[in-house]
């Protein structure tokens, strides 16, 4: 009976049990366009991603589309610095503008073409959160329930926004924003790093507030040692229900491994983490 059990818990662990045995499931909330996005969305399928909140140019964007294996949940880059996407330099909308026509963004959305406002680049842009150029685009994801995604903390090397402000990216900035709009969904991409404690102060303030770990699970940008350290003060805070995994398209198996390693999480509170959170905010 005791070899019988082990056997059970083994495969219950692998996810090789019968047909209706749960497996691990994830869902990356921060994923950007890739030169090669079948060969992207297949190595995401092979390690256990689920669903994916994918926000790049919006030519590229209608390239990713879900399939039976794959959820795809599709943003909308705004603004768009010079007109390009950071990084990438792709033009970001077929008329090269910066800020897309409010009017058209809410035709797409009600075609059911965006399903979240992000990421937000305002900080790219040399401007806050809660600057009022963002408030339109605010007022239809509150309008319409949309989730908003909003850049925060630091950025890499080679973005090609000569306007970027890395104080800009505080998210105590997004008070003002939220006293004009307290319905709406939103989550702090990258935690707020290396604004960590900042969001934290945010997020306990507002229950509503949600945050994404990218960057910071990317041992190659933020040392093994000190993403243990912030992932205890978001759970010190008793903020693990409100944290989703994002990969920023950085390596996905090193990102998760990042998340397994923390060994003062439980299983269940990593599940939360890797999925169950996401599930809810995107409700899914």
């Amino acid at each position: 009976m005791r070899y019988i059990r082990m056997l059970f818990f083994a495969a219950l662990f692998c996810g090789c049990g019968s047909a209706d045995q749960p497996t691990l499931k994830i869902i990356d909330v921060h994923l950007h366009g890739d030169t090669a996005p079948e060969k992207q969305m297949n190595n995401l399928i092979a390690n256990g991603v689920a669903t994916i909140a994918v926000s790049t140019s919006w030519p590229q964007q209608q390239t990713y589309q879900s399939t039976d294996q794959l959820s795809v949940l599709h943003g909308l880059f705004v603004p768009c610095p010079d007109g390009k996407v950071p990084y990438s330099l792709q033009q970001c909308f077929e008329d090269g503008k910066e800020w897309p026509d409010v009017s058209w963004v809410e035709q797409q959305i009600k075609e059911k073409k965006i399903d979240f406002i992000g990421e937000v680049l305002a900080q790219y842009h040399g401007i806050s959160s809660s600057d009022t150029l963002m408030y339109p685009y605010y007022a239809l994801a509150e309008k319409y329930e949309l989730p908003v995604g909003i850049h925060t903390g630091s950025a890499g090397p080679d973005h090609g926004c000569p306007n970027f402000k890395e104080e800009k990216g505080n998210p105590l900035l997004l008070k003002k924003a939220l006293a004009k709009f307290p319905k709406l969904k939103i989550w702090l991409m990258h935690g707020g790093g290396p604004f960590v404690k900042e969001c934290i102060e945010m997020m306990k303030t507002y229950p509503t507030l949600y945050a994404d770990i990218s960057v910071l699970n990317n041992p190659n940008i933020i040392p093994a040692k000190d993403f243990a350290s912030i992932m205890k003060g978001f759970i010190d805070a008793g903020l693990e229900d409100r944290l989703m995994f994002g990969s920023d398209n950085a390596d996905i198996k090193t990102c998760i491994a990042a998340v397994e390693q923390l060994e003062f999480l439980s299983a269940k509170q990593k599940g939360k983490i890797f999925f169950t959170n996401a599930k809810i905010f995107f409700k899914q």
